[in-house]
């Protein structure tokens, strides 16, 4: 097999021949067909993800591809089947090894590149949005880096979920694509205010008593300077999810704000989650694969790299000049 492999934190990886994955206990070998690229594929490069690899190790959290061995134990799973993975990493390759409890079957009506492409933006918009803040039909939800692959997928599903959806991005072309995918209002963050034209947004629509004051919820995948205009664009009693720091800057949260105006900030770990709620999991996951089949949702895929451009995919991450998702296309045409 061949797979982009880090050898220590900070260092370049290098695409080299590799020894084929064995199946252990409780796990499947997948010959990958497709990987997304993330955010935090750099982060775990440079030792600053929540989890850290020990020894060399290959990037990658979500994949798709066939089953091509069964471990000891291994229910439900045969060679052969198509499916989906979300591991802890080693997705930038041509095969893998990965727990089978993080295997999930991939229907005949989801390409490879669309299963690699939304599990992690969608599953963290979905659950976040669902599960975490429990965003209700009416509500106005603010979704900060919306043309972004998360970005995108937060205001798809906000709309699924009844919400009035105020998107930013920066630039007129990406503020188009955040239109184009549903979003009711626009701001472009590098000619205009965030916190200004929110408050103009909100005190225009005409909200149930009781509703009135600025947004409901707040989607940050950035953090920084957009998360201190938040709170001061939420209404009483508002819920902010942190999902990452795009930005590079870790807010410091005022707490006599949260105080006063009674707003709760919440961290969301999409992958820890998962874990912790093994049940809640499934169900979701499953919601999100029927609704990726019937076509209502679309993963934005904007590029697809070969294996041997992946260290491409991940500087147009980093340097946020990608929108939508891209996709490693992990075996030769």
């Amino acid at each position: 097999m061949k797979a982009w492999i880090c050898t220590a934190f900070g260092e370049e990886p290098q695409l080299i021949e590799h020894p084929d994955p064995v199946a252990g206990p409780n796990a499947v070998v997948i010959e990958v067909a497709a990987c997304g690229v993330n955010f935090a594929d750099s982060l775990i490069l440079q030792g600053t993800y929540q989890k850290r690899p020990t020894g060399a190790f290959s990037p990658g959290f979500e994949v798709s591809g066939t089953v091509m061995e069964i471990g000891d134990d291994v229910r439900g799973i045969a060679v052969g089947d198509r499916v989906m993975a979300l591991p802890d990493w080693g997705g930038y390759a041509t095969r893998l090894a990965v727990d089978a409890s993080l295997v999930m079957p991939l229907p005949d009506a989801v390409s490879f590149d669309a299963a690699a492409a939304f599990q992690i933006a969608y599953g963290t918009s979905w659950f976040g949005l669902k599960y975490r803040v429990n965003v209700r039909p009416g509500e106005i939800v603010l979704v900060h880096g919306a043309a972004g692959g998360v970005g995108l997928t937060a205001v798809e599903c906000a709309k699924l979920l009844g919400a009035t959806v105020i998107a930013t991005a920066g630039g007129a072309a990406k503020c188009q694509i955040a239109r184009d995918h549903g979003a009711d209002y626009v701001i472009d963050y590098k000619t205009q205010s965030i916190r200004d034209r929110v408050r103009d947004i909100v005190a225009g629509l005409n909200r149930p008593s009781g509703m009135q004051g600025g947004v409901d919820v707040v989607y940050d995948p950035v953090g920084g300077d957009v998360f201190d205009q938040s709170l001061r664009c939420v209404a009483p009693g508002a819920r902010i999810l942190l999902i990452g720091f795009a930005s590079g800057t870790v807010p410091q949260i005022p707490a006599n704000i949260l105080l006063v105006k009674n707003i709760a900030v919440l961290g969301f770990y999409f992958g820890a989650y998962l874990l912790q709620n093994p049940d809640l999991a499934r169900a979701g996951m499953a919601e999100l694969v029927a609704m990726l089949s019937a076509g209502k949702i679309t993963p934005m895929i904007s590029r697809r790299y070969p294996l041997s451009d992946a260290m491409q995919a991940l500087t147009a991450i980093a340097d946020r000049t990608a929108t939508g998702k891209l996709v490693i296309t992990c075996q030769e045409a």
